[in-house]
């Protein structure tokens, strides 16, 4: 089959062609595959469908060095099998040594080249060399974990000499970086976020929770292992978390666990069974361990296959089944710590009262005071964080002095406060408070003579300090606990702009004596120059509310990476204080506004009203 070859307006020839049709991971849901059409030459810097097919073309015979750059750059954006039509743009020996998996450098933009104008006397060189340049953006490691960063100018060179060919001597590539180098479009369009996911460690097996350890994966077969989506998911697993995660993680296969050879494809049979073939590593492993296991693979596939995964069969190195585990039975590890979700959301009335609005699925309850001190105490509150289990709650004090915990579901008289902040102004004080998901309640003090992280274990008693030695001088001005309780989201304002970061909480000794610290921060949303509110938004999203530099103020969704999340920016809403989002991606997302009170947004649907008057909504955590 021939391919449609053009040049672009920089002189690039674009000798790639792709396929309209079914990509593999969707063929079961397409009625019959296209057998008719137009062969489409593709620009790979253009936005892509992930069902398009590309493929790369061998270099032309007599290729300037002009076209071998550009054959060799293009090539790297397709779907070329182990990278052999690419490899053949480099000398034999580049072409043995090149690792296109090493890593991957994604660019705003498809990398530019420095132009030579082809002239009469370059057929008498013996070596050329180019400079390619860019706006790097993000890599992605040979652990596939994305890293962004802030843009930064990418500067590399590829060294070109002639090689002896069939025909004669013939420009090839000698010296050429490792990894791949792509565009952010053609980085979309090649891969996609995949949530692996691992126990959280320091927990009783009986309370044992999964984490999400995002990283990103070929969106159809990968080049380099011809593994398929759902393949590659279950072999990156196997293969441990991302070192980001894994001091705080701990996986239930046996390490050294792998799939047993030749495993290159796996898909649910017509019983929605997946079966999956481990070798000897995994042969003597336990019952509760194996079901564990198989846990792990059930919810990092769950929102993968088109086909439901609705039971995993794990199976030794001589197929006899290990164990058998239901989507229903891995519940019991479910990441947010509880199948059922919060019932009702949370906010501060006009009055300084908690109140709370049932029926977490529309958000669209009757508001009603909680009970308790917090309900109609004496103490007029600003913000709240309400327990997981919705049995208790902390109000901050309208003032921002003094941290209150107590019950929410019977009477009694407000307690003292368990925190006071010695800050001369409220947003010097203490910051909304926020629970994670082993109990513990954690609340910054914003006093700039003072500034501490503090957690209070189980809610109650003496409050903790946290170091959070990555600080370098930035204050935390909001904070909000992960339902798996080993990640936190703070809001910190350093050098005149407020950014998003992403922490590791690390527990060290006995839980009576647990020294906490965050640690290894790094940036969650950096495109964003000034973020003014955030909340968690599944197991490994947060939604932000935030401007990008010389922008208005946005709500969009961004992954705990870092990378831009595929939902993008979400419909415009005015004057946004706070938001709110449930660990259940399905419930609506709430937002306190300066104009319209508290507000909703359903999935598929707009804006809307919910309360006129009220602040600091929040969800349970």
């Amino acid at each position: 089959m021939g391919a449609d070859r053009r040049r672009d307006g920089h002189g690039r020839v674009l000798g790639l062609f792709a396929l309209l049709g079914c990509g593999v991971v969707l063929l079961s849901a397409c009625g019959s595959m296209p057998v008719t059409g137009d062969v489409k030459a593709v620009d790979a810097s253009q936005p892509g469908d992930s069902q398009v097919q590309v493929y790369a073309v061998a270099p032309r015979d007599n290729a300037t060095p002009n076209e071998v750059v550009d054959g060799f750059l293009e090539s790297m954006t397709s779907d070329d099998p182990r990278f052999r039509t690419t490899r053949r743009y480099l000398t034999k020996k580049a072409a043995d040594t090149w690792k296109p998996n090493a890593f991957t450098t994604v660019l705003t933009k498809a990398p530019n080249r420095s132009d030579r104008p082809l002239r009469d006397s370059d057929r008498n060189l013996d070596e050329v060399t180019y400079t390619l340049t860019g706006e790097k953006v993000a890599t992605v490691d040979a652990q596939s974990a994305y890293q962004p960063l802030a843009p930064t100018d990418y500067n590399q060179t590829l060294h070109l000499v002639k090689e002896n060919g069939p025909d004669g001597k013939e420009w090839r590539i000698d010296l050429v970086p490792d990894g791949l180098l792509l565009g952010q479009s053609d980085f979309k369009r090649l891969y996609r976020s995949v949530n692996k996911y691992y126990f959280a460690t320091g927990r009783p097996e009986v309370q044992s929770t999964l984490v999400a350890d995002p990283v990103y994966l070929r969106s159809r077969t990968d080049p380099v292992t011809g593994m398929d989506t759902v393949t590659q998911s279950v072999r990156s697993l196997l293969a441990g978390p991302t070192s980001w995660l894994r001091p705080v993680v701990e996986s239930r296969f046996p390490a050294g666990t792998a799939l047993k050879k030749g495993v290159t494809s796996l898909a649910p049979d017509d019983r929605n069974v997946l079966k999956v073939p481990l070798d000897k590593k995994a042969d003597g492993v336990g019952q509760r361990s194996c079901r564990m296991m198989a846990s792990q693979i059930l919810y990092t596939l769950r929102d993968l296959t088109s086909a439901r995964v609705e039971q995993v069969e794990l199976q030794r190195s001589d197929g006899s089944p290990l164990c058998l585990l239901g989507a229903d039975q891995a519940e019991e590890f479910a990441p947010d710590g509880s199948s059922s979700g919060p019932d009702s959301q949370y906010f501060i009335d006009a009055k300084g009262h908690v109140e709370r609005i049932p029926g977490s699925t529309k958000g669209s309850g009757v508001p009603e005071l909680v009970a308790g001190p917090l309900g109609d105490g004496p103490v007029r509150m600003g913000t709240v964080g309400v327990a997981r289990d919705e049995q208790s709650a902390a109000a901050v004090s309208r003032d921002g002095a003094s941290l209150y915990v107590s019950s929410i579901v019977s009477d009694g008289e407000l307690p003292a406060a368990s925190v006071t902040s010695g800050g001369h102004e409220a947003k010097n004080r203490l910051s909304t408070p926020s629970w994670d998901g082993r109990g513990d309640l954690w609340v910054a003090d914003r006093d700039p003579d003072n500034t501490r992280l503090l957690r209070l274990a189980g809610g109650t008693g003496k409050p903790q300090e946290v170091a959070v030695p990555d600080l370098d001088g930035g204050r935390i001005e909001a904070l909000r606990m992960s339902a798996d309780g080993v990640r936190i989201a703070l809001l910190v304002h350093q050098d005149d702009r407020t950014t998003l970061k992403i922490g590791r909480i690390e527990r060290r000794g006995p839980a009576t004596e647990q020294r906490v610290s965050v640690v290894d921060l790094r940036q969650a949303a950096p495109q964003l120059t000034d973020v003014t509110a955030m909340s968690w938004s599944g197991r490994s999203r947060l939604v932000v509310v935030g401007k990008e530099q010389g922008g208005v103020q946005q709500v969009r969704y961004v992954q705990a990476d870092g990378s831009t999340s595929a939902s993008g920016v979400l419909p415009g809403v005015n004057q946004v204080s706070s938001v709110a989002a449930a660990d259940d991606e399905q419930l609506p997302l709430m937002a306190a506004t300066s104009g319209d009170g508290i507000v909703k947004l359903s999935p598929g649907d707009n804006w809307q009203t919910v309360v006129k008057e009220g602040s600091s909504l929040v969800y349970p955590g």
